[in-house]
This record gives C-alpha cells, structure tokens and sequence, in this order.
C-alpha cells in the first residue's frame, strides 16, 4: 500500500515515521492489509487497538556506526546527526569532534560525507547492512560508547490477533530478539519517552537471563544517567531499571523535551 508519505501528502507534527506507522496500522485495523512489518525502533511503546507485534525475526545488529571519510578523526573533525541520542553520547565518548546537525536519508548523508561537508557521521549498522552498503572506513561504537535506540535492528511484524496471518507471522519469531524488544519497549514507557527523545536501551538476552543497559540525558550534556539491570527474561528488568532511571530524574528530562 501507499502512505501520504509516499505519494507526497501532508506530513503532520507526528513525523514523516510516525505518519509512516500510523497509516499502515490503520490499514491493519480496517483489513486493508493483513501484515505490516516496521523497523522496530519507530513504533510506539504500546500496541494500538486491535493490532499486535505478532513476531521480532532474528535481530540484527543494534549498534551504532561511525563512518569517516578518511581513517580515523582528527581533534576538531565535525560529525554530524540529527539524533539527539546519537548527538548527546557522541559528544561526551568523543568530546574533541565537533557534533553538527546532519540530515536526510542514507544516501544523503553519506553523499555530504563524501563532499566534505562533514568528516564524519554516526549511522546503524543494521540499516548500512539491509542496503548492502559498505563503507570504507566504518568503526562500530561500543555499547559504552553508544547505546542503542530502543528497537535498532530489530524488525516488528505486525497482524491482527489469531487468524490465518497471525499464525503464520509467528512461525518467525524469535523468542530471544522478542523478549528483548519488549523489555525495551516498555522501558520507554514507563519513562514516557519516545524514538526522538535522548535515551537509549538496550536488552541483551541470553537463555534464561537478561541484562538491561539504560541511558537519558538532556541535549546539553549537562547531566548523564546511567543504569544496568540484570536479572531473568521477565518485564521485571525493564521496571527496575525504569524506576531506578526515574529516581534519578530521567521523567523531568524527557518531559522538558516533548
């Protein structure tokens, strides 16, 4: 199906991404379409009427990548971003660069890469890899470097509940890859946040077990809170670090920025 987005219609306050999602779950509710599968990260925290994430594939990567166009970054040497995630931790893992604002699709930006209009960009790794690219000087940034958006690399395949589609979206789920969205997911709302907003979760899962990696912080670097919740593969480790995010003031942050 066709968005207003595609066919170049209005784009509300919601953004390009969120008009994207919000037409195609209309179209689930109404059963124009059966299916919608969505990049993980742009979906809100909770699932709208009548529709559900029937199956998280197997994830791809969730980190971030610095793409340079020489090897290495000299002090000084601009990067640029439009997200503020990406921004605030870059500037306090490699506070010598200078972060700029940088925006556009994929191949945008990494053509004003080449122009020299910056030195350097911080993209997805799993985006670079779904379009084949390979950049020739490409450093992946550790999670203590940068930690990823709730949802990066992940796919969210979305259907209406029970009925042929259904059944057949969760033949490819991933057990691991799911829980670990939706430990992310609902960190984000119990923090009230969103996609846009400066803070980055991470779920790592393995077996029975689940470390949660949690940052928020303002734009300005003025502040940075951090935690690390480990425990079982249940909604527990995502309201414990939640709360513990909470008591630090991470509402009275993302509150001042919506």
């Amino acid at each position: 199906m066709l968005t207003s987005g595609d066919t170049g219609g209005p784009v509300g306050a919601a953004g390009l991404k969120g008009l994207f999602v919000q037409e195609i779950v209309r179209a689930l509710q109404e059963g124009e379409i059966d299916l919608a599968v969505h990049s993980a990260k742009d979906l809100p925290s909770d699932d709208p009427e009548g529709v559900v994430v029937a199956a998280v594939p197997t994830r791809a990567s969730p980190h971030d990548v610095l793409v340079t166009r020489e090897e290495g970054l000299a002090d000084g040497a601009r990067v640029g971003s439009s997200s503020l995630r990406r921004r605030g931790q870059l500037k306090r893992a490699r506070p010598s660069v200078e972060v700029v604002e940088l925006r556009g699709n994929v191949d945008t930006r990494l053509r004003k890469l080449a122009e020299g209009k910056v030195d350097g960009l911080v993209l997805a790794e799993a985006g670079l890899s779904r379009l084949g690219l390979e950049p020739e000087h490409c450093e992946r940034l550790r999670e203590d470097e940068m930690v990823p958006a709730p949802g990066q690399g992940a796919l969210a395949v979305q259907t209406r509940p029970g009925g042929e589609a259904w059944e057949i979206v969760r033949t490819i789920d991933d057990s691991d890859s799911h829980v670990g969205f939706d430990a992310e997911r609902r960190v984000v709302g119990l923090l009230g946040g969103g996609c846009a907003l400066p803070l980055g979760v991470y779920a790592h899962v393995v077996g029975d077990r689940m470390r949660l990696h949690g940052v928020v912080f303002p734009p300005d670097g003025s502040r940075f809170l951090e935690t690390t919740v480990e425990g079982p593969r249940d909604e527990d480790v995502a309201v414990r670090a939640a709360q513990e995010l909470l008591d630090m003031g991470a509402g009275d942050i993302l509150a001042s920025l919506r």
